[in-house]
This record gives structure tokens, sequence and C-alpha cells, in this order.
């Protein structure tokens, strides 16, 4: 940076910098997913399966749902339910992630998440339905199968609730004026 630019012009200069940072966290998690899925995609038919442990296979299932196949079987409206839903997540995400890109943990749980929204959405508008393939499994119970994106959701959501009882903790500790 110029010594010359005005103070405002290095802060502005200076905030976009985490901005860019956090969308190449959100774009690694949709490149992880994506390269997945299409490992899954080309080694497996849908339904086939393979056993890795005593708990954890690797599947190819197709969820049209949500989170937990969550509407699932409703005749493929929520196709562009979700669609539309990640697509305005994705964009209150860029708006938080410009005005608050030095929080970061905050920051980075908002780029998971929002990673792993475009991941599941790209599987979503290609194929129809969302590319799962990681089934972790106890005693002949199933935990829904899930991908990367799901991974990645799931952490940033886990680190937003720290990162808002963090900042809850620091304001409580601190003095009344």
């Amino acid at each position: 940076m110029s010594p010359n630019l005005p103070n405002s012009s290095l802060s502005r200069a200076a905030a976009r910098q985490p901005f860019w940072r956090w969308l190449m966290v959100a774009l690694l998690v949709v490149a992880l997913d994506h390269a997945t899925k299409y490992w899954i995609l080309q080694h497996y038919q849908w339904g086939d399966a393979s056993v890795v442990t005593g708990f954890f296979n690797i599947v190819r299932a197709h969820n049209t749902g949500a989170a937990f196949s969550l509407l699932a079987d409703h005749g493929g409206w929520q196709r562009w339910f979700f669609v539309l839903v990640a697509a305005a997540a994705t964009l209150f995400i860029l708006w938080q992630l410009r005005a608050h890109g030095g929080q970061k943990l905050a920051s980075f749980s908002l780029a998971c998440i929002m990673g792993g929204a475009i991941g599941n959405v790209i599987d979503r508008l290609m194929h129809g339905y969302v590319v799962d393939f990681l089934d972790f499994h106890w005693q002949g119970r199933h935990f829904p199968a899930f991908n990367v994106a799901d991974m990645a959701i799931s952490v940033g959501v886990a680190g937003m609730l720290l990162a808002e009882l963090l900042r809850w903790r620091r304001e409580r500790s601190q003095p009344q004026a």
C-alpha cells in the first residue's frame, strides 16, 4: 500500500482483505465437497455401499430434501425452495462477511455455512438431488447419510453458536458504565 493514500483508503483496503480470505474458505469447502461427490458419482451407483469399519460405510444416496431428508417426499417443489433459501442465505452471509470480516470465528463459521450451502445448491441444480455418501451407524441404527457440505454447515452453525456465546460472555464480563 502506498503511504500517500489517505487513512480511510488504507482502512477500507485492510477491511477488504478478510472478506477475500473468507470467500476462499467458502470456495475450498465447495471444491472439497464437489471433488468427493464427483468421486462417489464415478465409482458408485445409487444404493451401492462399501463397509469401511464396523460403524462407517461409504454409500451413494440421493437426498431431494433438506437435512435428515426433511421434505424429501413432497413432489419436487422443495428443490426450488431450498435453492432460493440458499441463495438468500448466501447474499446475507456475503453482506455479513463484508461488514464483519475481522471477527475471525464468526466469519470462518459463516464461510463454512455459505460454502456448504453453495455445494448442495450446485447438486440440486445439476441433479435435482444432493449426493450424500457418509453413513455412520451403530447397532443397526443409521445416522442419515451426509456429505462434506453438510459437515461444513454443521461446523459453521457450531462455530456461530460458540462465537455468540463468547461475545455474550465478553459483554457480561465488562463493567457496566
